[in-house]
């Protein structure tokens, strides 16, 4: 029975109720204009105001601004719109190719159009052989067993074609 009962004064002590948490502090203001804030009464010769200081309970969920007035909202009419994508990849060979074509090519190294000359050093590696001629650069890649393939790009660095002797490299 004694347990219950320190039990039962623990807790209220604990917890005060909410009009429990407001409580008041003294404002001392010196001949300087220095403020201090006490719950003691000030020194004297410096004036004293109360303040009354309410501190939430950290259990309390209270609104922090006003509710919406929905007269005001229910006025506004929305019309449905289609959804926009955003982050879009915006490659400059026009999105010949998804995400998910490039990277096989790559691995797969093969060459299509609407790689970009990086993705070609991915899938390749780097050329034997760089020509450039009236705003198109040629790839040529030799292997060991004399066969040979030239990749073709345009003026913006992009696959336009592909020729070969024999078969593509790997």
């Amino acid at each position: 029975m004694l347990r219950k009962t320190l039990t039962t004064l623990l807790i209220t002590l604990l917890c005060p109720p909410p009009q429990a948490t407001a409580m008041t502090v003294h404002r001392c203001e010196d001949a300087k204009g220095r403020i201090t804030y006490t719950t003691l009464s000030c020194p004297p010769g410096e004036a004293l105001s109360r303040q009354n200081i309410y501190n939430p309970s950290v259990f309390t969920f209270e609104a922090i601004l006003p509710g919406a007035n929905h007269q005001e909202t229910s006025e506004i009419k929305s019309t449905p719109r289609d959804p926009v994508v955003i982050g879009q990849m915006n490659d400059k060979c026009g999105n010949l190719l998804s995400a998910k074509e490039r990277r096989e090519a790559i691995i797969n190294q093969r060459i299509v159009p609407g790689m970009s000359q990086q993705e070609v050093e991915s899938a390749l590696g780097k050329p034997d052989k760089v020509s450039i001629r009236n705003a198109t650069t040629n790839y040529r890649y030799d292997s060991k067993k004399g066969r040979s393939a030239q990749i073709v790009f345009d003026e913006k660095g992009c696959v336009k074609g592909k020729s070969q002797t024999a078969k593509s490299p790997r």
